[in-house]
């Protein structure tokens, strides 16, 4: 759909921007976000609920202590488990009645200072295992003092940095009961399924939990608490879980071994996945699969020692009869490699368990995702009901390590004012030159034409019915008679001579928003901007990310210009920045003859701990794209960081304020107070209407600005972006730039994959890793240059 859009200022439409002096020497850049400019002011009132609980800490310090666990390397619950048996079995010694909490690597902390002084202190610890002990060796050492008085006056005053090393102890002080308690997956805790059940299929199910951080706020701490659900293996026998991953309703009517095709998928799946053995009474050892053998358990053979010290070739089959008396059931079926694939441990399919509580990290299915959505769908009085509940059941305040902190959680969700933002003006062409207002973020153009047509010179008419009822004169006859473009929607001039092919050729168009000139936010030449970063699913990390940049190519901005990249497995920094930007710059002059005054450069995908990195490496790169060019060329930039990832819910404190059947809050909602950051500038919009479940709305992060925007303008820019996507009539939860940058990624990552088919190298490349010549892959991702200028990933 194409449409006119008009973009507006309502506290100074006539505004100009100060002039922007040189950009400073790279060494002497110390790159800090913009403070906030105010906060917003434009829009309805409306009273919202967060899932936010404020948190009351006291004017004291902690004590932060560094814990080193030999063997290393060892899972956080393992960690914890050893530090758990030290504490309880050195209290006279060392701990006596201090509950120290402890994060599962390397930090401990304490209310009271420990009495070691500045001595490292060694200590062995064993704990039972099965069979037999497991021994570590573990030493602890002083590392500083935490001042939760300064995070406090930091909240207050808003005139310093605030201290993470204050945040970071509060929060492992808040989790650390439910570490103990739970299954804990990044910042969210579960537990296996009692009282329901959601199989995904292919041996996965949904296990339900709860996300839970602590965040600065303004002028509090404030904890954000979440319903959470994610894919884990069922804990089952290894024989089930490969018949759900192979569609094997009955494994006994399948005498045969597996053929190949069937152990590359069932490898595939278990590759990577911890079982547990049921043939050595109690004793449950534990393994971690590295592959499946090609031969059944008859015929696998490998090197048994006896006890004369000769060696002897022996199946698995016979040897599991000779030293466990266990006659193997399903001979025929392969087995597992367990361990090293150097040493050759072989284990039959029927003795072996799934081992109950590991997150699957590969990809689903389409089904299985669908599935998941359905299982976790909530509507948003259902998702705040819920929290609240959570909230209850957590029972924050008797927690025993949180008070022994004194420290206090309010139960009740933090009240914010928000804001929801004027619905932008589209325009449409033709005679009238009719306007439509969106309503709850949809709109309608039935009877409207687009603002301005093109013209078709080569076009086509597919036909898909059998050869002698679509012939050519009946064509013409019934179908191009009824497709008069003067008459239609398109608002398109079609030139007189026209094709009989079997395809239909789609109708170009383009939109139109207000030129720069007459723009009341921009009086210059402005280059939108958007970039994702896409990594492959975790099983692969061993392929190139991907990395996609976008540029507006007019003064609308309707029309943009794509450019992609392959690089690094996992590297969230995009190394070529600086090309891409500089291309797409150049496309823009050739499209415009002009070169943008400001960059607008919305980042999409950068992980929250990786910001301050990610600002300096490619706020460098863009000004380095710019002197490239023309060595005075400086643009002004505005860096914003566009984030999906989170775990922020906003629900309508009046009922009657709800949208729709899912009962979400309405589309243009804006948050710049309370939950916000204490004096950054950021804020939360949903710009979408909430069709299934609870809408999240996007948060934006200004870490750079250049054009020194007030929160109004950038709000309502941001806004009105979400409008100007051309999939549909509707507006979308993040930026169109963005939005275009990702599907670029994701075209590029198909257009990786059809190459890794053509070459036969299947799921093993992985660029520089095994030899693949990384320009192959360039090659791959390339867009063609009859493409550059169009938006084929649209």
């Amino acid at each position: 759909m194409l449409f006119f859009l008009t973009f507006y200022s309502s506290k100074n439409p006539e505004k100009t921007y100060l002039p922007i002096g040189p950009y400073p020497p790279p060494l002497q850049q110390v790159f800090q976000a913009p403070r906030r400019p105010g906060l917003g002011t434009v829009g309805k009132p409306i009273k919202l609920l967060a899932n936010y609980f404020e948190v009351e800490i006291p004017k004291m310090d902690v004590y932060h202590y560094e814990v080193d666990i030999k063997p290393d390397k060892c899972p956080r619950r393992v960690n914890r488990e050893v530090v758990e048996y030290m504490v309880q079995h050195f209290k006279p010694q060392l701990f006596g009645d201090r509950k120290p909490v402890y994060d599962g690597k390397k930090n401990i902390y304490t209310v009271l200072a420990l009495p070691i002084g500045s001595e490292k202190v060694d200590f062995e610890v064993t704990i039972p295992g099965e069979g037999k002990d497991r021994i570590f060796k573990v030493s602890i050492r002083w590392l500083a003092k935490v001042s939760w008085r300064l995070l406090q006056e930091t909240l207050v005053s808003g005139r310093l940095q605030v201290p993470l090393d204050s945040v970071q102890a509060l929060d492992v002080a808040m989790r650390h009961l439910a570490s103990m308690r739970y299954t804990p997956v990044g910042r969210s805790f579960f537990s296996p399924p009692e009282g329901y059940y959601h199989p995904l299929g292919g041996g996965r199910e949904v296990w339900f939990g709860f996300h839970q951080s602590v965040r600065p706020a303004m002028w509090k701490m404030m904890l954000n608490i979440d319903v959470s659900a994610t894919a884990f293996y069922k804990a089952q026998p290894v024989i089930e879980f490969m018949c759900e991953v192979l569609d094997i309703r009955n494994i006994d009517e399948q005498p045969k071994t597996l053929t190949d095709s069937q152990r590359v998928r069932f490898t595939k799946e278990i590759k990577g996945l911890k079982v547990e053995v049921t043939h050595c009474g109690q004793m449950k050892r534990k393994y971690r699969v590295c592959n499946v053998t090609r031969r059944p358990a008859s015929h696998q053979t490998f090197p048994l020692q006896l006890e004369s010290g000769q060696t002897v070739e022996c199946t698995v089959a016979q040897y599991f009869k000779q030293k466990y008396s266990l006659q193997l059931k399903y001979p025929h079926l392969p087995c597992l490699q367990v361990g090293q694939e150097q040493k050759h441990t072989y284990l039959p399919l029927e003795v072996c368990n799934i081992v109950a509580g590991q997150r699957c990290i590969k990809k689903l299915t389409d089904n299985q995702t669908s599935t998941m959505i359905k299982a976790t769908a909530r509507s948003a009085p259902d998702r705040q009901e819920e929290i609240s509940r959570l909230m209850k059941n957590a029972n924050f305040n008797l927690d025993p390590y949180i008070q022994e902190f004194g420290i206090k959680v309010k139960d009740d969700m933090a009240e914010v004012t928000g804001r929801v933002l004027p619905a932008p003006i589209l325009q449409y062409g033709g005679r009238n030159r009719a306007i439509a207002t969106p309503n709850q973020g949809v709109w309608d153009m039935r009877g409207k034409q687009f603002y301005n047509g093109i013209e078709i010179k080569v076009w086509a008419i597919a036909c898909f019915a059998p050869q002698k009822q679509c012939r050519e004169e009946m064509m013409y006859k019934y179908q191009f008679k009824k497709f008069d473009p003067h008459d239609c929607f398109c608002n398109l001039r079609v030139s007189k001579s026209w094709g009989y092919l079997n395809f239909w050729v789609n109708c170009p168009f383009n939109a139109l928003f207000e030129p720069f000139g007459r723009s009341a936010v921009f009086q210059q030449p402005v280059i939108f901007l958007g970039a994702d970063v896409t990594h492959p699913p975790a099983g692969d990390g061993k392929k190139p990310s991907i990395t996609a940049v976008v540029g507006s190519m007019d003064a609308h901005p309707s029309r943009y210009c794509a450019t992609v990249r392959v690089q690094r497995p996992r590297q969230e920094i995009i190394e070529d920045l600086s090309y891409m930007v500089r291309e797409l710059l150049i496309q823009f002059y050739k499209s415009t003859r002009f070169k943008p005054t400001r960059i607008i450069f919305y980042r999409d995908g950068v992980p929250e701990g990786q910001l301050p990195q990610i600002l300096h490496y490619e706020l460098l790169a863009i000004r380095d794209a710019c002197i490239k060019l023309e060595k005075d060329y400086q643009p002004g930039i505005t860096y914003i960081v566009v984030q999906k990832r989170h775990h922020t819910r906003l629900f309508c404190a009046d009922k009657s304020e709800r949208i729709g059947k899912s009962g979400n809050i309405p589309a243009g909602t804006t948050v710049d107070t309370s939950i916000t950051h204490p004096f950054e500038f950021d804020f939360y919009l949903c710009s979408h209407a909430g069709i299934q479940g609870t809408s999240r709305p996007s948060h934006y992060y200004v870490l750079w600005d250049d054009n020194r925007f007030t929160a109004d303008e950038l709000q309502i820019l941001t806004y009105q972006l979400c409008h100007t996507y051309v999939r549909c009539t509707r507006s979308v939860s993040i930026p169109a730039p963005a939005y275009y940058a990702r599907l670029v990624a994701f075209r590029a990552r198909y257009h990786l994959v059809d190459k890794e088919h053509d070459s036969g190298e299947g799921s093993h490349v992985s660029g520089q890793s095994n030899g693949r010549d990384p320009q192959a892959l360039a090659k791959a991702v390339q867009i063609h240059h009859d493409t550059l200028r169009t938006m084929y990933f649209a």
